[in-house]
This record gives structure tokens, C-alpha cells and sequence, in this order.
């Protein structure tokens, strides 16, 4: 009988394997990404403290109304434009990129290059 693999538990497998190598520190947090079926989440953690900084996602009242009518890639371009901003305003200008596991294209590059647009550096 074949059995079918789950994808989120390959996913989790994948995302720990990163994280013994991808640690947060003070001068440069983990932008953390984790995406549902419908929404996008970001953190900014201090893996040294367990702190997270900032965060953004698509449930934001603020990140919601820039998000109507758009396409689920130009959300999460906002929502990497969002975390940016609050970012920069809490002095944080470098950051460590942390998939979580998921593949670098799609919603996950869009954050990400929304990100460096808005002035993050990774």
C-alpha cells in the first residue's frame, strides 16, 4: 500500500534542520515566516532573550485594508513592507531570513523582497 506523505510534517522536519543552524541574536534578530492557506505572518525574534520584536501579518486592521482585493503575493509584499517599516523603527536594520521551512518563491520571496525594499538587510 503507498502511503501519502504529509507535507507540513516534511516542512517542520526541513524547518528544524534550519533552526540548529539559524539562531536570532540581539544584533541581528530571525524575521520569521509562516504561512497558512489564506494568510502571512511575520515575526522579528531574539532568539538570545525569547523576545519576539515585531510582527505583521495579513490580520492586521492596519495590513487588512491595504490587503483588499489584492492577490495572496502582493499581500505578503505588504505584509514584508510592513515589517519592515516597524523594523525600522525600533532600530533593527539587519536581520537573519528564517523560511520555516518553507520552498523561496511565491508568497515567501515576495515577503522577502518586500522586506528589502522597505530597507531591511538580509
Amino acid at each position: 500500500m503507498i502511503n501519502k506523505t504529509d507535507k507540513n510534517t516534511e516542512r517542520v522536519v526541513r524547518h528544524k534542520r534550519v533552526r540548529t543552524k539559524v539562531s536570532g541574536s540581539s544584533e541581528r534578530p530571525r524575521l520569521c515566516v509562516y504561512r497558512s492557506l489564506s494568510q502571512i505572518y511575520a515575526q522579528i525574534i531574539d532568539d538570545t532573550k525569547g523576545v519576539t520584536l515585531a510582527s505583521a501579518s495579513t490580520l492586521d486592521n492596519e495590513v487588512k485594508a491595504l490587503c483588499q482585493g489584492k492577490s495572496k503575493s502582493e499581500q505578503a509584499k505588504i505584509v514584508g513592507q510592513t515589517i519592515a517599516k516597524r523594523a525600522l523603527e525600533k532600530k533593527i536594520s539587519e536581520v537573519v531570513f528564517d523560511r520555516g521551512g518553507y520552498i523561496y518563491i511565491g508568497r515567501v520571496q515576495a515577503l522577502a523582497d518586500g522586506a528589502r525594499e522597505a530597507g531591511l538587510k538580509f
